[in-house]
């Protein structure tokens, strides 16, 4: 809305909170063309004071994706279980970071509830398979293998 058409609001006119320059705004159901601003992810602020340099500010991210980093290597250097198990370990490790830390900066993508739910869920996955690996799996869970014979041969 033009500068002008908010000066002439009058009381019948329904006003919403003030836009970023402080003035009311006209409620309306129509969605904006353009998003002026976004809320935070809750828990994303700085993990360390504002004055540490830039990489002590984000160590939790820095962690997750340090551990996530040896994973790929080791994957790549031909230990696949055990760097895999890395990644795995790194995003559970994640989700527990983001539940226990009140602030951790990047880390925090979404809302704290789907963030541990995402990051816990698919690095028990990555764990999971990886100890399931063939040759010579370090987990074996029985009904897997009666249901891919049921399924395959049925």
């Amino acid at each position: 809305m033009p500068a002008e058409d908010t000066d002439d609001l009058q009381v019948r006119d329904a006003v919403s909170a003030p836009d970023a320059e402080g003035r009311p705004r006209r409620v309306t159901r129509r969605f904006p063309l353009f998003t002026r601003d976004t809320a935070r992810p809750e828990g994303g602020g700085r993990a360390a004071p504002g004055d540490a340099p830039a990489p002590a500010r984000q160590w939790p991210v820095l962690t997750v994706l340090g551990l996530v980093a040896c994973g790929l290597l080791l994957t790549a250097l031909d230990a696949f279980r055990y760097g895999t198990l890395l990644i795995g370990i790194a995003l559970v490790a994640g989700g527990v970071l983001r539940w226990l830390l009140p602030d951790v900066g990047m880390l925090a993508v979404r809302s704290r509830f789907t963030d541990i739910v995402t990051y816990g869920a698919l690095g028990l996955a990555i764990v999971l398979l990886a100890l399931m690996v063939q040759p010579h799996p370090l987990l074996q869970i029985p009904f897997l293998k009666d249901t891919l014979h049921f399924t395959v041969s049925g």
